[in-house]
């Protein structure tokens, strides 16, 4: 009797394959095993899904190897990842691929790599009173404080990170005795541990919400919730508490955060309260690291995990807890490949595990909202800060009200209003923080010709050129192209207005205006790696800096008791872009920068500087009207019909040359006709269409978009237009994005 397996291939084709069992491997095949398998002219990475019923159409190639002794994916992991392929239409293979760490997405045979022997510190809590000043030794003291901070094991490389040259000063800590050293063998990066201390006391809204899941989670079965706690109301403290009741029930945990290297602060207070049974996934740590870590998982001898969207896939067994922190950003969206959306994902592994599911969030997204008015998820709130603390208190700036008189050449207009100059200085003056948020790259994000109205393009891209001034160069923040400053016009030679600010240029004129505070600029161009943004947020912690100027990644749950001021610099800066989620990504980006003032024991403000302040989501942040912001802006999507009341999919088409591309589109869009259900299911067809972006890369870029009531109202016109794609030329390439998390 001939015996198939099923088996997905790591390669882009749709699809399930048989495959001969050979006698060698009869009865030790398992869901979730790795194999190699002849494919085409060579061989492939493949995944057993289990036994295939014979075709009649042999003959069969015969699997070649077993890759590993046990299987590298659960039975229910490969469940979570069909739902996810067929949901997101992506082969099954690549999926299941994608979602393997790095030495283990490969046909090679891996052996699980040995605890690596590390070097740990911490400080001595009964060392002498006066070591804790260390005047004449700021350096050891900043070590010392950190140390404090954490009280806990600290990895000296973590140490190192944090304070740059810290490593050279533990010796003399050591001959002081005021911290000890201890090398010890564990997965790397993974921190031994007492554990932190805990608060004392809880709020009453942090205890409400802790009572409220540890009962959910007692009852192993499924129970989804949003803990919509304003800024600064601890919940991250409620997170903690809830991990420590599925770690008592011998459970597994699972946090997402959205971009791990901007929340070491939430990371750290995980590792400082569970220690070694703590595993973090994110693309950051080196590849033998991230693979520790997830055999760490696999192996069980871990059984919480932190870690970005991808950790969505972690192999933790016996799932109890599943937290994504921050639940509305969008950074949760795969954006390639796979087009898969964490937050979505996590709904249906919780269920699939009868696990407690936590969406937790200052913000909530409108889908969140609405699966809550639905009686889908259950509400938790904590409307006050810890101590009750005060809210900041917001103030608008009208920029069409505070532009210096007289009028002033435009490219010479001052970024910092006098309000908030005279704010920042009576904040500096009081030795406390400022944080500036400007969510643009770059010194001028438009260089103008004065003559002709022209301005410097990309030319692989539809878009204007960035200057630079610290690399001196413009650059596009699409393709990655990099040129000279150009003098004069191209067309006319007539000069060039510098127009539009970015973060480097409130940089410069924040030194200029304040020369003797220390600043710091936190964007993707000073700060390239997760270490440098760790040093610099450490250093900020620590009030080694005054002024802190990013974009959104200073608005990222950091908790900087000396902040006691933060700007918005140009509020309204995304409205005018063609996205439907422009007016709530405002408020939310608003209202989570806002929520970094105040966090300590001073009372915070917040300046918002807009040249629109009508605007819906500058006017609600104001009076923190998350409640009203939400009513009109549902009341306008269902008018509208987006989601949450939609469910969208879209279809973009992109190559060259621009007419074969156009031509395509209007193919495929004729063909998703054709294949619309009746209008009683309600599917819309808008397009097909230019994009907004209608060149990128080199690539021109066309879009169609599908809405209905539910994702199978549209699987017929979805299906149509992918037996399509096999016909369409190597140069145009489709691709196919449910749930798109942007327009653009």
């Amino acid at each position: 009797m001939t015996v198939l397996a099923s088996v997905a291939v790591g390669r882009p084709v749709r699809g399930e394959f048989s495959y001969l069992i050979p006698p060698s491997l009869e009865g030790r095949l398992q869901i979730g095993h790795r194999v190699t398998v002849p494919f085409g002219r060579g061989t492939a990475l493949g995944f057993y899904l289990g036994p295939a019923e014979e075709e009649g159409k042999g003959p069969y190639k015969s699997i070649l190897n077993l890759l590993e002794a046990a299987p590298s994916l659960s039975v229910e992991m490969i469940e979570l990842l069909r739902f996810a392929a067929t949901h997101y239409r992506y082969p099954l293979g690549e999926a299941i691929r994608g979602a393997m760490p790095p030495g283990l997405a490969g046909p090679e045979e891996v052996a699980d790599p040995e605890p690596a022997l590390q070097w740990f510190v911490r400080s001595v809590t009964n060392r002498d009173p006066g070591s804790k000043t260390a005047h004449r030794a700021p350096a050891q003291a900043a070590v010392l404080a950190y140390l404090d901070a954490v009280a806990n094991w600290v990895p000296i490389e973590e140490l190192s990170r944090a304070i740059p040259g810290a490593r050279g000063k533990i010796k003399a800590l050591v001959a002081k005795g005021w911290v000890q050293l201890e090398s010890k063998a564990v997965v790397t990066g993974v921190r031994e541990g007492l554990g932190q201390s805990r608060p004392a006391r809880l709020t009453p809204g942090q205890k409400n919400a802790v009572d409220i899941l540890t009962e959910a989670i007692s009852e192993r079965a499924f129970r989804p919730y949003l803990l919509h706690g304003v800024t600064g109301s601890g919940k991250t403290e409620v997170y903690l508490r809830a991990m420590e009741e599925v770690l008592r029930l011998r459970r597994g945990g699972l946090i997402l955060v959205p971009e791990i290297a901007l929340t070491p602060q939430l990371v750290g207070r995980f590792r400082s309260r569970f220690g070694s049974q703590i595993a973090v996934l994110h693309s950051g740590l080196r590849e033998k690291e991230r693979l520790r870590h997830w055999q760490s998982l696999r192996r069980g001898d871990v059984q919480i995990a932190v870690g970005v969207r991808s950790a969505i896939f972690a192999p933790i067994a016996n799932l109890g807890l599943l937290v994504v922190d921050e639940e509305h950003d969008p950074s949760f969206k795969q954006e390639e490949k796979l087009r898969y959306q964490a937050r979505d994902l996590a709904v249906v592994r919780a269920k699939q595990a009868g696990a407690t599911l936590l969406l937790g969030s200052a913000t909530p997204s409108l889908e969140t909202i609405e699966n809550v008015r639905k009686g889908r998820y259950r509400l938790i709130e904590m409307p006050h800060r810890v101590d009750d603390r005060p809210m900041p208190i917001i103030s608008v700036i009208d920029l069409r009200l505070e532009r210096p008189r007289p009028l002033i050449a435009l490219d010479e207009m001052p970024i910092l209003s006098p309000s908030l100059r005279q704010a920042m200085q009576e904040v500096l003056g009081q030795k406390q923080q400022v944080i500036l948020f400007l969510n643009r790259r770059g010194h001028s994000t438009l260089l103008l010709c004065e003559v002709c109205g022209g301005s410097v393009r990309c030319q692989d891209c539809d878009v204007c050129l960035t200057l630079h001034l610290s690399s001196r160069s413009v650059l596009c923040h699409y393709c990655g192209f990099r040129g000279s400053v150009p003098e004069r016009c191209v067309e006319c030679t007539g000069p060039l207005l510098k127009l539009g600010i970015g973060t480097e240029r409130v940089e410069v004129e924040v030194a200029q205006a304040f020369p003797a505070a220390r600043i710091a600029r936190l964007d993707r161009d000073a700060v390239s790696s997760s270490e440098k943004v760790t040093e610099m947020l450490s250093a900020f912690a620590r009030r080694e800096l005054d002024i802190l100027v990013g974009t959104q990644m200073v608005a990222k749950g950091h908790d900087f008791p000396g902040v006691t001021l933060v700007a918005a610099l140009m509020a309204d800066g995304a409205l005018s872009l063609p996205d439907f989620r422009a007016s709530e990504r405002t408020f939310h980006l608003l209202t989570q920068v806002a929520g970094r003032a105040g966090r300590g024991t001073e009372p915070g403000r917040v300046f918002i500087q807009t040249y629109n302040p009508e605007c819906e989501p500058v006017r609600r942040v104001l009076n923190y009207d998350f409640a009203g912001f939400v009513e009109e802006e549902l009341r306008r999507r269902r008018n509208l019909a987006y989601p949450p009341f939609m469910r969208m999919v879209s279809v973009r088409i992109e190559g060259e040359p621009a007419e074969r591309v156009a031509m395509i589109a209007r193919r495929l869009g004729q063909v998703a006709a054709k294949h619309l259900p009746h209008a009683e299911r309600g599917v819309r067809l808008l397009g097909p269409a230019p994009s907004p972006l209608t060149k990128i890369r080199g690539k021109t870029r066309w879009q169609l978009l599908l809405k209905a009531p539910q994702h199978a109202a549209m699987e017929e016109p979805i299906a149509a237009i992918e037996r399509c794609i096999p016909d369409v030329p190597s140069s145009v390439k489709v691709i196919i994005d449910v749930d798109p998390g942007a327009m653009l």
